[in-house]
């Protein structure tokens, strides 16, 4: 039985969104689907590792999921295309071909999602603080603030 791709897809989806809860749900779903061979451990395994990296704190200068800017397709483009290489070698054991496998898996599924930027929502908030900066000084309209506060403008 081979890995069934649409619970690895929401896996990875989950992590992204850091939904690790959930995460871990379908990483057992998958385990228990999983036949016991090497490459499928390795394969679990990967995936495991990539669910405690985006977990723990992005300050770990070792993980390359940290380390990965999820909007840049080009590098992940790459980077799948050098896992997909390990995956093919064949001085790597099954195992080792499992565990490529995963993050060659795991560059494909990133490319095809759309992951927003880390600066839209930041511009989102400027562009509020913008708009509130122009009611405050507008002395003739009484903003929500004071309003509440009791102030008039």
């Amino acid at each position: 039985m081979p890995i069934p791709q649409a619970l690895v897809t929401r896996f990875f989806q989950l992590i992204v969104n850091r939904q690790f809860t959930e995460a871990e749900r379908e990483l057992e779903r998958l385990k228990q689907k999983m036949q016991k061979t090497e490459y499928n451990r390795g394969y679990f395994r990967a995936l495991y590792g990539m669910l405690l990296s985006r977990r723990s704190s992005s300050d770990d200068n070792y993980a390359f999921f940290s380390k990965l800017d999820l909007t840049d397709k080009a590098h992940l483009n790459q980077y799948k295309r050098e896992f997909l290489e390990h995956t093919k070698n064949g001085l790597h054991g099954d195992f080792d071909r499992g565990y490529f496998s995963a993050w060659s898996d795991c560059m494909r599924i990133l490319i095809r999602i759309e992951i927003p930027s880390a600066d839209a929502p930041a511009a989102k908030e400027d562009d509020k603080e913008k708009h509130l900066e122009t009611l405050k000084s507008d002395k003739s309209q009484a903003t929500m603030a004071n309003f509440f506060q009791g102030k008039e403008a």
